[in-house]
Formats: C-alpha cells, sequence, structure tokens
C-alpha cells in the first residue's frame, strides 16, 4: 500500500494477503490515526473498516514486543473477534504481533495466562472485556490505544456503560470509534471520554 511511511513489516504482510492499494478509508484516515488524535471515523459496511484498524493498530506497534498489551480493541460479538484476531495474524506476522481474543465463551483463567505470558493487542467483546480487567489487575500503564468497532451499534446494545468504566479506570490514551452511522450517544461518548476528538465522515 503507498501509504505515508508505513513500516516494512506491515508492507510485507499487507502485499502478501494481497492488499497493494489503500482504499479511500485507509488513505483518508492512516495521517490522522498516526497521529495520535482521538478520532471518530463514519463509514458505511463494507469499505474496510476492519482491515483499517488491523493495519493502523501494527503501524504504531512497530516496536520491542512488550509484557503488557499496548492495544485494546472492542468488538461487537464472538465472530467478529475471530475475524479480527485472524486478520491481526496475517498482517502482522513480519512483525511477529502477538494478538489475543476474549469473549463471552473463553475461558477467564485461560484468558488470564494468556495474558500474563505478554501480547501485544487485545480484542473482545466489552462485556468480557470490562470483566476481565475488574477482577484480574491487569497492568494498564502500556496501553497506547483503545479502538472502538462497530462503536454505533455497540453503543446501541448498551455497551457505552462497561467500555466508559474501562476508559475511566485507564491511562490517557488515543482513543478511536468506528461507526457505521454518527449517532447521538456516539457524539456523547467521543464529548465524555475523548480529548478534541476529529470527526471524519464519509459519502455514501
Amino acid at each position: 500500500m503507498k501509504l505515508k511511511k508505513i513500516n516494512q513489516g506491515l508492507q510485507n504482510g499487507l502485499i502478501r494477503n494481497g492488499l497493494t492499494e489503500a482504499n479511500e478509508l485507509q488513505e483518508e484516515t492512516f495521517s490522522t490515526i498516526k497521529s495520535g488524535a482521538d478520532v471518530v471515523i463514519q463509514s458505511k459496511k463494507g469499505t474496510g473498516k476492519t482491515t483499517t484498524i488491523v493495519l493502523n493498530v501494527i503501524q504504531k506497534l512497530n516496536e520491542p514486543k512488550e509484557q503488557s498489551p499496548r492495544a485494546l480493541v472492542f468488538v461487537d460479538d464472538k465472530p467478529q473477534v475471530l475475524e479480527m484476531v485472524e486478520l491481526f495474524k496475517q498482517l502482522g506476522k513480519d512483525n511477529e504481533v502477538r494478538v489475543y481474543g476474549v469473549h463471552d465463551k473463553t475461558d477467564l483463567d485461560e484468558d488470564k495466562n494468556q495474558i500474563s505470558d505478554g501480547i501485544d493487542v487485545l480484542v473482545g467483546t466489552a462485556n468480557k472485556l470490562n470483566f476481565m480487567f475488574s477482577s484480574a489487575g491487569f497492568n494498564v500503564n502500556r496501553l497506547k490505544v483503545m479502538i472502538v468497532d462497530d462503536a454505533d451499534n455497540l453503543f446501541r446494545n448498551r455497551m457505552d456503560s462497561p467500555i466508559l468504566r474501562m476508559s475511566d479506570s485507564m491511562p490517557k490514551m488515543q482513543k478511536i470509534f468506528f461507526c457505521n452511522q454518527i449517532t447521538e450517544k456516539i457524539e456523547i461518548m467521543a464529548d465524555r471520554i475523548m480529548v478534541e476528538p476529529l470527526f471524519i465522515e464519509f459519502d455514501e
């Protein structure tokens, strides 16, 4: 992909998976996300939001591996957890990105053990992540970015409360919402947990 200063390992992963050209969403948001700004990105289904999330997180974590997770990604359900984890493994292979996914059906003790062994990216459903972090006392001080995918759907399903609780308990970091539609709830949440958020909207 022709994205400004993209790291070579990520570039290799994209090419290997046939992603040689950045689409409009990826091209127009790459620099903004890389800058560290808090941002709300609206784009309809099928425009590559999942790939955009994964490539930007890998770009941010282009550094030696650490013990504690540095990226936290909220998704709606188990299929989305599995889909995103698989894409991280495909695109992050050259960067040796360690990713782990949790949802309502994963075993809590196994989840804790895997995270304690060291991961870079944690993907999960809001309720499971909230329960894990409130009960296990994980180190959150190394987190660099928190992303909510399908934010309009999650907030519609009342997942704003666990996400808000987690955000309030964590240090300052970049926060990003991806959504199909910018709703009043998204605007309220952005105002609540983001710092001077940017809103990027793509036409139908």
